[in-house]
């Protein structure tokens, strides 16, 4: 059986300079989700992925990553998901949430992406 597509919008984000991996965590986790909760109204999921770099040979190290945070926000509504991604490209995003993430993002950094996630019932192999 096919599962129901679900749309999934991702955001890349690096801290600011002066900012530890610590630092952002405890204000994401504390201030930032609870302000943007309000918005997720409909979501299926809000999830704050906090990455961190394994070293490998010849590899970026942590201090030179893209991104420190990569944000989902998971809908089954491709209505809801379109008027997200357009939103977000008309730069239409609520002012209190510009004005939090400026504290500790640099928003220069941000990346914005989506995903339609299909998966496959694999308890009946």
């Amino acid at each position: 059986m096919e599962s129901k597509p679900v749309y999934k919008i991702l955001i890349f984000l690096k801290r600011k300079a002066g900012t530890t991996p610590e630092q952002l965590r405890d204000y994401y986790e504390s201030r930032h989700a609870r302000l943007c909760e309000k918005y997720a109204k409909g979501a299926l999921r809000y999830v704050r992925r906090y990455v961190t770099l394994v070293p490998l040979p010849g590899a970026a190290t942590a201090e030179e990553k893209d991104f420190d945070v990569i944000t989902e926000i998971w809908t089954d509504s491709k209505a809801r998901f379109e008027a997200t991604v357009n939103a977000a490209r008309q730069g239409i995003w609520p002012p209190e949430v510009i004005e939090d993430e400026e504290r500790v993002f640099d928003r220069s950094k941000s990346r914005f992406a989506t995903v339609v996630e299909c998966d496959s019932d694999l308890s009946t192999l």
